[in-house]
């Protein structure tokens, strides 16, 4: 059951952050993925402060708004800043990241909660954080925080498809038949915030932002249909995690490690085909 769980975690984590990946390279956006894994830490520790508690939804309340605030100054910078866009991001998640450290080193160190815990996580120990219903054995809070939240993207992703569509291939259409894209573009970046911060715990930042841009540039380089990317990328999302886990088993390693580096050789296993394609 141990390896059952963790893979279920895992695969959970990887089929959400996919989905999300998918847009974020089709807008170009990737790296602004890992701006947002890393400079949601002050807003986790700002929940932790105003309510006294680790309590779930308090820090995934404070991440998000952390992960827009992250947005909104790189939007700032690169268009009133005149920046470009890539020194934008490592000005804003540097700066907040380092706030962060600060911070948990100032005043959190007597709580669980630091930046090895942030960046590395440790899937190995999902099993063990066990969620009870009066006396009844739910199985692992990180498979219901997970499960719940990748069901609200795919609903998301479903009913907005095609506003999202017209947003990431051409905004300037979409502003012309009316959609705002700036709402649009928040509320993905909402969703990626709020992914990011519900996978620190058992995956880490790391693995997150390996999870949302490797699947999904995998799965850009082999087909050219959004619908086809999205379920090329949920699907690498899972072999990812299953062989990740092995390979962790097998090497006696890191198992977000091991994900992370099937997530890179997947990635060149594609590159190598699409370039024989063609």
């Amino acid at each position: 059951m141990f390896a059952f769980w963790t893979i279920l975690t895992a695969s959970l984590t990887s089929v959400a952050c996919a989905l999300l990946g998918c847009y974020l390279v089709l807008r170009k956006m990737a790296m602004v993925s890992d701006a947002i894994s890393h400079s949601v830490l002050p807003g986790i520790l700002f929940a932790f402060f105003i309510t006294g508690s680790r309590d779930s939804t308090a820090m995934l309340i404070g991440a998000a708004f952390l992960g827009l605030l992250t947005t909104t100054i790189i939007e700032f910078l690169h268009r009133k800043g005149n920046l470009q866009s890539d020194a934008a991001i490592g000005v804003t998640f540097t700066a907040l990241f380092a706030l962060g450290v600060i911070l948990v080193s100032a005043f959190a160190e007597q709580i669980d909660l630091d930046t090895d815990c942030v960046l590395y996580g440790e899937i190995a120990y999902v099993p063990l954080d066990i969620w009870f219903s009066g006396n009844q054995n739910m199985g692992p809070k990180a498979v219901w925080t997970m499960g719940v939240l990748l069901l609200c993207i795919a609903s998301f992703i479903y009913f907005a498809y095609k506003e999202l569509l017209l947003t990431s291939f051409d905004p300037a259409f979409a502003t012309a038949v009316g959609l705002q894209t700036q709402i649009w573009h928040y509320l993905l970046i909402g969703a990626v915030s709020l992914t990011t911060v519900a996978a620190f715990e058992s995956v880490g930042a790391i693995l997150v932002v390996a999870l949302l841009i490797c699947p999904a540039a995998t799965a850009y380089l082999l087909t050219s249909q959004l619908k086809n990317m999205l379920a090329f990328a949920s699907i690498f999302g899972v072999i990812i995690a299953i062989s990740g886990y092995y390979l962790a088993v097998w090497i006696d390693g890191s198992i977000a490690g091991a994900m992370s580096t099937m997530a890179g050789l997947l990635f060149v296993v594609a590159l190598v085909v699409s370039k024989l394609r063609k």
